[in-house]
């Protein structure tokens, strides 16, 4: 483990300006490499994995279709101590750029799962190879339901006039694309993965479960803000409170009574329905078994009396043969 002394010259700002990137798309593929880079590297450990990310860009919008992982070691109780073999990195471009020649380097990836101090470092090391390089933190925990992918873009910040500028990080809006190949072999890997004995209903009861702890996480999540705003530890930032008043905006009005009474009626017409179509499931799985019990024992009682055939004939055959004796 080296620290990391290379000179790395900041990204130029591209024309459109410092945020000229809009979103960042990720696509399967790249999801799937950086779990297989982490079991193999850093699985039941405290460490992260860093690699590349190879893609293009349109419009603002970076399309992530492609990465690779790349040796990145680092202290975790001094920061300033790195290593990042960019030599290995410039020798696996060119050789993918030897396969995919429209691929190009847009930034890189870490599993995180949160943002660290020699990010920005790894930042100004991918400058040399884009303009502006989108750094893309992938939660590679299984315990978690909500989106993965975490995106973000480094820009210059003055905090008070007369003070240096500084560099940190600015979210990006991330989402997860696929290309109609992409998605083919998605749903056969979730073939595999579903259990065909959960019913319907459980499924859906687990998605509503799910959506509802994940957002239990953003509303602590938006709660602490605000109480950090409220104790001073935190600047006030005019774009998370123009969100949160949007939010807040959205919600329904409960103090109407039609409203509230239009919601219940919805609701339980929609859990009688649901709770119809369980009990007739259930119902019609019920005589399905007791079908099959019954063909079961008419098929077991067709095959005893076969097995008594054969034991009759022999019986008279040995009768018969007694009487010839006899004569």
């Amino acid at each position: 483990m080296s620290e990391e002394t290379s000179t790395a010259t900041p990204a130029p700002q591209s024309a459109a300006g410092p945020m000229s990137l809009s979103s960042v798309v990720v696509h399967p593929l790249v999801l799937l490499s950086v779990v297989d880079h982490y079991n193999r590297v850093a699985r039941d450990t405290r460490k992260r994995v860093v690699g590349v990310l190879l893609g293009s860009t349109h419009r603002g919008v970076v399309d992530v279709t492609n990465s690779f992982a790349v040796p990145f070691e680092e202290d975790l109780k001094n920061p300033s101590v790195w290593f990042l073999d960019h030599n290995y990195l410039e020798n696996m471009f060119n050789m993918f750029r030897k396969v995919a020649a429209k691929e190009r380097i847009v930034g890189f990836y870490s599993s995180g799962p949160k943002i660290k101090a020699n990010d920005l470092k790894i930042n100004e090391l991918l400058g040399r190879f884009c303009k502006e390089p989108v750094f893309v933190i992938i939660d590679v925990r299984p315990n978690q339901e909500e989106l993965p992918t975490t995106a973000y873009k480094a820009f210059e910040e003055v905090e008070q006039e007369g003070k240096e500028i500084k560099k940190t990080f600015k979210h990006l809006p991330s989402t997860v694309g696929a290309l109609e190949a992409e998605e083919v072999g998605v749903e056969h890997l979730l073939r595999d993965i579903n259990d065909p004995t959960v019913s319907t209903v459980a499924s859906r009861i687990k998605s509503k479960i799910d959506g509802l702890s994940a957002l239990k996480e953003k509303l602590t999540e938006m709660k602490a803000y605000l109480e950090a705003v409220l104790a001073g530890t935190l600047p006030v930032n005019q774009q998370i409170m123009y969100n949160l008043q949007s939010i807040f905006n959205l919600l329904p009005n409960l103090n109407v009574s039609s409203l509230v009474s239009a919601m219940m009626v919805k609701t339980n017409d929609m859990h009688v329905v649901i709770y119809l179509s369980s009990l007739i499931r259930s119902v019609v799985a019920l005589h399905d078994l007791v079908q099959n019990r019954v063909e079961y024992n008419k098929e077991e009682g067709e095959g005893e009396e076969k097995k008594e055939e054969p034991k009759k004939e022999e019986k008279v055959m040995v009768k018969r043969k007694k009487e010839e004796e006899k004569k």
